[in-house]
């Protein structure tokens, strides 16, 4: 039970958009249509998933050995930039089809600080384990719940600017004043789930 509180929290009371405020630059960047922003979301939870158990492994058996712990944000980038390299290499060759489907999506990646900031949670265990000892699967958990709350984020803000298309906004308006008004409409919604996990906490004795 502590996981799916893990996996609901990590979603719907810690969004990593709306409410720690990480991978804005995609958000607003990549949701002006639904279909980029499902191939964005897809793509952030494969690499996120993988950056984070080979960034966990990194710090526990590199870097806290041998004393490095002060290179772990230059280490991480770079394995977090390696990775993603990796994972088009591999897929262009093995997976064409689903090479062309993600397309530019993973190259952004390198540059969504989304992935960065969730490795460096789950490493250094200071996330939301609901009473579990932080350890690699917990982290893995919470970062593959993560992304999907990225994802959830980013299809339902680039579904609501493709309405706002046929709206008629304010010339002003238009373009990122609205994004913004309506990305910070969304935050204020997704604060009706503050405190949805103390109170599965409590109703299942966690």
């Amino acid at each position: 039970m502590a996981y799916i509180l893990i996996f609901i929290t990590a979603i719907f009371v810690n969004n990593v958009v709306f409410s720690q405020f990480l991978g804005i630059c995609p958000f607003l960047g990549v949701s002006k249509k639904a279909e980029s922003a499902l191939g964005m979301g897809a793509a952030v939870a494969f690499v996120l998933t993988l950056a984070t158990i080979v960034t966990y492994l990194i710090q526990k058996y590199v870097l806290i050995a041998f004393g490095l712990e002060y290179l772990q944000t230059i280490a991480f980038i770079l394995v977090i930039a390696a990775l993603v390299q990796m994972v088009e290499i591999i897929l262009k060759k093995s997976a064409p089809a689903l090479y062309q489907a993600l397309g530019v999506f993973l190259p952004l990646i390198t540059t969504n600080c989304c992935i960065l900031g969730v490795a460096i949670l789950v490493a250094n265990g200071t996330y939301s384990t609901q009473g579990l000892e932080p350890n690699l699967l917990t982290g893995v958990v919470y970062a593959f719940s993560t992304a999907l709350g990225f994802a959830l984020a980013l299809i339902v803000f680039s579904a609501i600017r493709e309405q706002l298309d046929l709206m008629p906004v304010p010339k002003i308006m238009r373009g990122t004043s609205i994004a913004l008004v309506v990305a910070g409409l969304l935050a204020m919604a997704f604060m009706g789930f503050s405190g949805v996990d103390n109170g599965l906490s409590k109703l299942f004795g966690l």
